[in-house]
């Protein structure tokens, strides 16, 4: 495939070929002096995956100049490795460009004394600029998709590794394991968590719009990475959200209930967050999240916190035995009308929960007439008799009341 170093003559080689090692050295030493980032000491794999590129980098443009074909897979996977190494070292891409910017000034600098001295007409000095140009190109590119690929690989690493962990946390996994998971997974293991517990997405009603047309890339451009949608979780949170049962994991859920994200997130998916629990019940408080969201005639508008429920999660632990202590501890209404079991119901019920208070406390609290409240209290003592004088008696029947007014259990 014909270039710029077409139009050179290709005997300049041998002229280049002599500045090699000593243009390597000054492309090293001035990388190091002014891109703060490359400026520690060049040894081990640092050191020899700089000094590698650049040498690799001349000789090939010589080849180039000399009518060598273009970089095999040899070359580029020297490039490559050099981008890999880049983001192993936890330097950016803008470090990068900017020692291949200040690589491509000086070999052109050297290189067009190298011309002078030789005689090239001012047609040739701009050819060789090109070619100085699109190879420094060329390699910037091989390198930058090294890079690249080592973060798409260090991502779906690290997603393994956070999905791993997910599971074993979920599956009630051993302390040991779980530290040992959590280190891979690059997340601090917390004291404490909480579940949430999230209805499906809705599936999208038509195609997506287009997107628009991208301009064009500056030069030295690194290939577009992946862009986080708009209200993206915070790294700390373990999700689950493309499964029929949606749900997140909140490390240290105090701080994270209260960031932005979190709360964008859960607004309009029917969200239910579990207890605050120690990390190895993480299990136990998705099971009480969705239990909750179970009971629910439809899906809550906003955020419901499980920690303002815990009577009614208890009562939904275990619906056989409420509905048994219902049967056991509400016999004594079951001969009435539906009316009227409903209204002594409520009427015992308010009794029991403003501490067996007075008529006029259990009228207000049932928006009713103080007589009205002192009949029903009446009937209630005739129907029930000395059993509302013991203290367990008492508790299991408004367990049972609680449960028949929720629809949890039959009479």
């Amino acid at each position: 495939m014909g270039g710029p170093w077409d139009g050179l003559p290709r005997d300049l080689c041998t002229d280049l070929r002599a500045e090699q090692q000593s243009l390597a050295a000054e492309i090293v030493r001035e990388i190091r002096s002014a891109v703060p980032e490359f400026s520690r000491p060049l040894s081990g794999p640092f050191g020899a995956g700089i000094q590698q590129g650049v040498e690799t980098a001349l000789a090939e443009f010589t080849d180039r100049v000399a009518g060598l074909p273009a970089p095999g897979p040899r070359q580029l996977r020297v490039y490559r490795s050099l981008g890999r190494g880049e983001l192993a070292e936890g330097r950016s891409l803008d470090a990068l460009q900017a020692a291949f910017r200040l690589g491509a000034r000086l070999a052109w600098r050297r290189y067009a004394r190298v011309a002078r001295r030789r005689g090239l007409a001012a047609e040739q000095l701009v050819t060789l600029a090109e070619a100085v140009f699109a190879h420094i190109d060329e390699v910037a590119a091989a390198s930058v998709r090294g890079y690249v690929d080592a973060r798409t690989d260090r991502a779906g690493a690290l997603g393994r590794a956070r999905h791993r962990l997910h599971e074993l946390l979920l599956a009630g996994a051993e302390p040991a394991e779980l530290a040992a998971a959590a280190r891979l997974a690059d997340w601090p293991l917390p004291e404490r968590v909480a579940a949430v517990s999230l209805d499906p997405r809705p599936a999208p009603s038509g195609p997506p719009a287009p997107a628009p047309p991208s301009a064009p890339a500056p030069p030295f451009a690194p290939p577009s990475a992946p862009v986080a949608p708009s209200g993206a979780l915070p790294d700390q949170v373990l999700a689950s959200l493309d499964v029929r049962q949606p749900h997140l994991l909140l490390p240290e859920p105090a701080v994270l209930l209260g960031d932005p994200r979190v709360g964008a997130a859960l607004q309009g998916r029917g969200a239910v967050i579990g207890p605050v629990v120690p990390v190895g019940l993480a299990a136990q408080s998705l099971r009480w999240a969705r239990l909750v969201r179970a009971s629910l005639p439809e899906p809550p508008p906003r955020p419901v916190d499980c920690r303002e429920r815990y009577a009614d999660l208890l009562l939904l632990t275990d619906p056989a035995l409420v509905r048994l202590i219902a049967e056991r501890r509400l016999a004594p209404l079951a001969p009435l009308t539906p009316k009227q079991r409903d209204r002594l119901a409520a009427t015992l019920l308010a009794w029991l929960q403003t501490g067996r208070g007075s008529a006029p406390e259990v009228a207000a609290r049932l928006g009713i007439h103080p007589q009205t409240a002192r009949q029903r209290l009446h009937r209630v003592q005739q129907l029930f008799g000395p059993a509302l004088t013991s203290p367990d008696t008492r508790l299991e029947l408004e367990v049972a009341l609680r449960a028949t007014s929720a629809g949890r259990s039959a009479w």
